[in-house]
Parts: C-alpha cells; sequence; structure tokens
C-alpha cells in the first residue's frame, strides 16, 4: 500500500445534516423511532435510571470531541442527572459524573438487553456460504475494552454464531447486515476454518491477506459511512470521499506482487493460528476474491471476533524500514463505529507490534502510523491494518513464519493467553 506519513490534521466538524443522516441510520439499525429536531424526543426525570442498549462511550462533556471517560458494556445503569440537549444527556456512572448518547440508553434493563441483542445481529452461514443475520444486521461480535484487556471475556461470540457450520465454509456478505449496502464488489466468499487443537479457544481471528481482487480498481466506495471525505493521505489522497474497492498494492523489489505475499502471509499465520486453538476466517483464500474492502470489513464485523488486514508498505525507500500498523487518525474518530471502537482497534495493533518486537522483528519508529482507511470507518470489532515491512522487505518462507510466530504472540497477549 502506498501512504504518506503522519497527518492528524482535524478538518471536520459534524453539522446539523450529518448527525441527522447519522441518527436516522443508526435508529433504523437499532429499531427505534428517531429523534430528530423535537419528533419523538424522549424527557428524563432527574435521578432516573436508564441502560446502555449498545458498547457506549463515557465522555467527560457532551460532543465527540470530548474524552472518554470508560466505555460502557451493553445493559449497565446510569443515573440520569439531567438532559443536556437532543442528543446528549448527563449521567452518573459508579460515582463518576460524565456524558453519553442518549440514543443509546433504554428505560429498562429487559429492553436494552434485547435492543443491544437486536443490534448485534448474530450472524450464522449455511451450506455453500448462504447466510443470514439476525434482526438489526449488526455486530455479532463484542469486542475488548479501550485498552485491551478482558477481550477474551468478550470474544467468541462469533464462534458461536459459526457453531453449526463445518470447516472449510464459504461465507458470503449478507445483505442484511449493516454497512453491506456500501459494498460494489460482493459476489465472493471468504471462507471459515476450525481448529482441530485441544485448546480450542472459541475465538475467530479474521484473517485478510490484502489486495487480490480482479477489477478492484475500476470501480469506488464510500470512504466513510457518512460520506465525508477523508481526512490522511494514502492510496486515496485526503479530500477524497470515495475510494477504490481494493487497490493492486505494489511490487517488491525482486517485482513479485504485493498480492501474492500477503496471500502466503494469511496462509501461513491461518496454520499457526489453527494450531493454537483459534478458529479462522479466510477473507481471501486463493489468488483472487470478489470482495471489496467494505464487504471484507463487514463480514468480519459479523463472523469474527476481530480483523487483521496483512500489507506491506509501498514507501519507495531503498532500505526495509520495518512493521508499523495503521492507528486510527484523530479526525474520523467522531464517526460512528470508530468512535466506539478506536481504542480497541489501537489495543490490538499494539499488541500485534508488541508481538512483532517480542519476536524480533525489525519494528519502523514508534510502530504505528496514523491514517485514515474504509476498514477502519466500517469496523466494529477490534479492527487493524498491520504493515508487515516494505517493498525492501525478506519475502521469504522464513521471514513470514517469523512475522506469523510475532503476530500469534500479539494475539495471545491481546486475549490474555
Amino acid at each position: 500500500m502506498n501512504y504518506s506519513e503522519k497527518n492528524k490534521k482535524r478538518i471536520m466538524s459534524k453539522n446539523k445534516k450529518r448527525i441527522a443522516a447519522g441518527i436516522i441510520a443508526l435508529t433504523l439499525c437499532c429499531g427505534m423511532a428517531p429523534c430528530i429536531g423535537g419528533m419523538g424526543v424522549r424527557a428524563y426525570a432527574d435521578s432516573e435510571t436508564v441502560y446502555t442498549t449498545d458498547r457506549l462511550n463515557f465522555r467527560t462533556g457532551p460532543g465527540t470531541e470530548n474524552e472518554v471517560l470508560e466505555v460502557l458494556e451493553p445493559g449497565q445503569a446510569l443515573t440520569v442527572v439531567s438532559k443536556v440537549n437532543e442528543e446528549w444527556i448527563k449521567v452518573q456512572h459508579n460515582g463518576v459524573t460524565g456524558y453519553v448518547a442518549s440514543l443509546y440508553t433504554g428505560a429498562s434493563a429487559a429492553a436494552s438487553s434485547g435492543q443491544a441483542a437486536a443490534s448485534s445481529g448474530q450472524a450464522a452461514a449455511g451450506p455453500g456460504g448462504q447466510t443470514a443475520a439476525g434482526p438489526g444486521g449488526g455486530s455479532g461480535t463484542s469486542a475488548a475494552g479501550s485498552n485491551g484487556q478482558g477481550a477474551a471475556a468478550n470474544a467468541g461470540n462469533a464462534a458461536n454464531a459459526a457453531a453449526s457450520l463445518a470447516s472449510g465454509t464459504p461465507v458470503t456478505l449478507n445483505s442484511a447486515w449493516k454497512f453491506a449496502d456500501f459494498s460494489v464488489i460482493n459476489s465472493g466468499a471468504a471462507v471459515l476454518y476450525k481448529s482441530e487443537a485441544a485448546n480450542r479457544k472459541n475465538i475467530v481471528i479474521g484473517v485478510n491477506a490484502g489486495h487480490g481482487t480482479k477489477g478492484g480498481t475500476n470501480v469506488k466506495t464510500w470512504c466513510h459511512p457518512d460520506q465525508t471525505p477523508k481526512v490522511t493521505g494514502g492510496t486515496t489522497a485526503a479530500g477524497n470521499t470515495k475510494a477504490v474497492a481494493v487497490s493492486t498494492g505494489m511490487n517488491f523489489k525482486d517485482g513479485t506482487p504485493e498480492s501474492r505475499v500477503t496471500l502466503r502471509m494469511a496462509q501461513i499465520l491461518k496454520e499457526k493460528l489453527l494450531a493454537d486453538g483459534y478458529d479462522v476466517l479466510m477473507i481471501r483464500d486463493g489468488d483472487d476474491v470478489q470482495l471489496d474492502n467494505v464487504a471484507r470489513t463487514v463480514i468480519c464485523n459479523n463472523m469474527a471476533d476481530c480483523h487483521i488486514a496483512l500489507h506491506w508498505d509501498g514507501d519507495s525507500l531503498d532500505y526495509d524500514k520495518g512493521c508499523f500498523y495503521m492507528s486510527v487518525a484523530d479526525g474520523i474518530k467522531y464517526l460512528e463505529p470508530v468512535a466506539s471502537n478506536w481504542q480497541k482497534h489501537e489495543a490490538l495493533g499494539e499488541a500485534l507490534i508488541g508481538g512483532l518486537k517480542a519476536q524480533g522483528v525489525k519494528i519502523f519508529s514508534g510502530g504505528s502510523m496514523d491514517m485514515d482507511l474504509t476498514q477502519t470507518s466500517f469496523s466494529s470489532v477490534p479492527s487493524v491494518d498491520i504493515e508487515l515491512g516494505n517493498q525492501c522487505s525478506d519475502h521469504s518462507d522464513a521471514a513470514l513464519y517469523e512475522r506469523a510466530a510475532g503476530l500469534l504472540r500479539g494475539i495471545n497477549a491481546y486475549y490474555g493467553f
């Protein structure tokens, strides 16, 4: 992939029209009535108890620009202090006063649990890759906390959704899943592989071999769910609202296509993960898969507990600069589902870099680079683009096995094994 260096410039502010569009989309997905322009806006009584209906940021102020104090899980009780406006309420949680988006609260624990289950959209796939989503069509997994701790306790829902599937079952994009309609190339299928290890962990790792979609550069997808412009450079420059559906990638100095190396890397990582007790959702299991970056992300959202995309950086340097992961650009941290998940993305990224470093693999700079990626913008499970070197890197099997061992270390650290 071709990337510019860090660009943390925040170029966006949310206007009322964008907020309204986002609320309509999200409320429809949750089966709730829209609360826009005063219509259907709920009144809150002081000291009323409400419950979170989804994973929800508990902030220092009423707006997404404010610091996140804690990421609340569905069903947690909050005491209302006051209603701030149509979107935010001031609440107390465990003796701490903060602010939450009222859209993701409900009047009862039972209702909250039901709404959360509806929005989670547990998915199952049938023979031949036929897939079905539960009500809401959203993510079927529960991700780690903001620092990555407790990830194992919150993982495994994807494995439950796939419990009836045989190893080797194709998994296609279900049009009912949230964000599926943003995809333009989706006739292909991922493949689910199940571990036969004695210590099977019931966690599904989404392994995405970057690139490898014929015709991927001929069409474009929206960069963000709200159709706002990109805030950093990359394969697609900042300021664009659409990006190529799947780029072709670069060529290594010896002429080997990046897509061939990412596939081999994915195959080796799959081998190690299965042996260590993880199930694996191989997004690309051959030279070509007709799934664009949005489709790949949405499939992982519903059928995996995390999403790891494998790449090498095409930076035109004449030396191997080492590995790094794409951290989340500040300018998209307001955007859902990024706002609710970016800390989980970065916790996974840090764990992977830590594992690679412990394995003795060269790390670039601090191990991360801020980037605005389509993958990140649509991800509702912990999701990372990991750059495993550049066009000058050794991509022999020996080097790939070393990287796979490091990635496995990082995955184990993230899930607490």
